[in-house]
């Protein structure tokens, strides 16, 4: 059994760890929320229908404790506290080139909605239907804040960076 599980962490910590961070854009956070993951499906692994993948279902509920931290005290109070104390600019480790890095900016300053939907297709390589299917939304939702996280993009990108995020 324990082979199983390292396997398991090992296989989804970075991938996980990357989606929470691109929801709570802090370091410290998204790791203590890719433990929690974790954690809670060791806990519940037994109401794990199978009906999806262990990714998807790993992804769900990193979507979900992302969301939570993001409602919760302690994301406020750090939110007031880095206010106050003149913040702290983290290093980017996720992307290495600058353009990159401005263009991930511009999607971590969407509302989440707009941005979960860009993180998902453009980061995590889903589907609209499987984005459908993990955020629990109808698939014309899905379009719809797909079509306005484009146009809330191209407001804050110049046309170069726009034009280079989606011809890669």
């Amino acid at each position: 059994m324990e082979v199983k599980w390292r396997r398991i962490v090992d296989k989804y910590t970075k991938k996980l760890f990357q989606l929470s961070y691109l929801y709570v854009k802090d370091f410290h956070a998204a790791e203590d929320i890719v433990q929690d993951v974790f954690l809670r499906f060791f806990e519940k692994q037994h109401d794990f229908r199978q009906e999806s993948s262990i990714e998807t279902y790993l992804t769900r509920i990193t979507i979900n404790c992302s969301k939570d931290y993001l409602k919760s005290w302690r994301y406020r109070t750090h939110q007031v506290t880095t206010y106050f104390t003149g913040g702290y600019e983290m290093k980017n480790q996720l992307i290495a080139t600058e353009e990159r890095l401005e263009i991930a900016e511009a999607v971590l300053q969407l509302p989440i909605k707009y941005r979960e939907i860009i993180i998902l297709y453009f980061y995590e390589n889903h589907s609209f239907a499987e984005m459908s299917e993990l955020l629990q939304l109808p698939i014309s939702t899905i379009h719809y804040r797909y079509k306005k996280a484009q146009q809330k993009l191209k407001e804050k990108l110049s046309t170069l960076e726009w034009e280079g995020l989606f011809h890669e």
